[in-house]
């Protein structure tokens, strides 16, 4: 897992280091920005599966360009029942290889990509999610 250090929706900051050793393999799903169509099912994906994710030995963090204020709001409106990361720099998305080129409405630019990452208790990279089910987003975590 990368080396990160950026602010929570509460603005509490969260290091690489707050998220390892703690018997759970860490869930990294990056997204483009709170409160649009996607990205609200792939969060309410992960939040209606929340305890099954638990229970089968996940913490899941999501990861965007939005400021702690955007993420907090989204948190509250949505009953998002875990962490979101302001990662306002883009430094932890570009680590982990989802910033970069795409498309839209016919246009390229650069923005976040859609990923999903699992990482080990330990912080060792397990698998890459590139082709995200936003509406099934915690079913390719838990079928695999």
């Amino acid at each position: 897992m990368p080396s990160f250090q950026v602010q929570d929706q509460k603005g509490a900051i969260v290091k690489t280091e707050d998220l390892l050793g703690k018997g759970h393999k860490i869930v990294l799903y990056t997204y483009p920005k709170d409160n649009t169509l996607g990205c609200t099912a792939e969060a309410c994906s992960f939040r209606d599966a929340y305890d099954d994710l638990r229970a089968a030995g996940y913490t899941v963090i999501g990861v965007s360009k939005d400021s702690a204020k955007s993420h907090s709001g989204f948190v509250e409106k949505h009953s998002l029942p875990f962490t979101l990361l302001a990662d306002t720099e883009a430094s932890l998305l570009k680590a982990l290889g989802a910033w970069g080129e795409k498309k839209f409405c016919g246009r390229t630019c650069g923005g976040t990509l859609r990923k999903t990452f699992v990482f080990s208790e330990d912080g060792i990279l397990e698998r890459i999610i590139d082709k995200v089910d936003t509406r099934k987003a915690a079913e390719q975590i838990l079928g695999e």
